[in-house]
């Protein structure tokens, strides 16, 4: 006698819903390349950090202290934003693909495999009110340089950022209680 479930007494149609679910599970890898694409922006942005602090210090003797402190401020927003794609990558990839096998338990970051859907939206969000935080104190730095047009934009940008993430977060908050 053969078992049911093992495709060879289920009727066509069920065989045809089984391929097709299976199909449908697997597509999930079609989202491994754009994972590895973000490996290759995080390179990118390691070339202009380094890009960027090499300028720096070439040109520290000439440099005010502003200039400096916008240039450092220049170094965590790329550092942030860094920090963003890592999260996105290592987040979404175990979310959507496949769980990370990295061998040793220690080298598993706290936060790996933990990081819900609706928790990561979060973390984005706040980082990209991070990141607009150091556009903004930036601008500020060098406000004799931007036009009030400029610097309302920027304020306006910024302002939307914190109230998106504030209803994103009460937003998450009632649909967990």
């Amino acid at each position: 006698m053969i078992e049911s479930g093992t495709g060879l007494t289920d009727p066509p149609s069920g065989l045809v819903e089984r391929v097709l679910e299976r199909t449908i599970f697997a597509s999930r890898w079609l989202l491994a390349p754009f994972y590895l694409g973000m490996v290759a922006a995080l390179a990118l942005l390691l070339f202009e950090f380094f890009r960027r602090i090499v300028h720096l210090a070439l040109d520290l003797q000439h440099l005010v202290h502003d200039d400096i402190v916008i240039g450092v401020l220049e170094l965590i927003d790329l550092s942030l934003m860094s920090n963003l794609v890592l999260m996105v990558m290592f987040a979404g990839y175990e979310n959507f693909v496949s769980r990370l096998d990295i061998g040793e338990r220690g080298e598993r970051l706290d936060w790996m495999g933990s990081i819900g859907f609706g928790d990561l939206k979060l973390k984005l969000m706040t980082s990209i009110v991070a990141i607009s935080a150091i556009r903004l104190l930036e601008g500020f730095m060098d406000v004799e340089h931007m036009t009030d047009h400029e610097l309302a934009w920027t304020v306006g940008i910024h302002v939307t950022f914190v109230f998106t993430g504030l209803l994103l977060a009460l937003m998450e908050r009632l649909m967990h209680k």
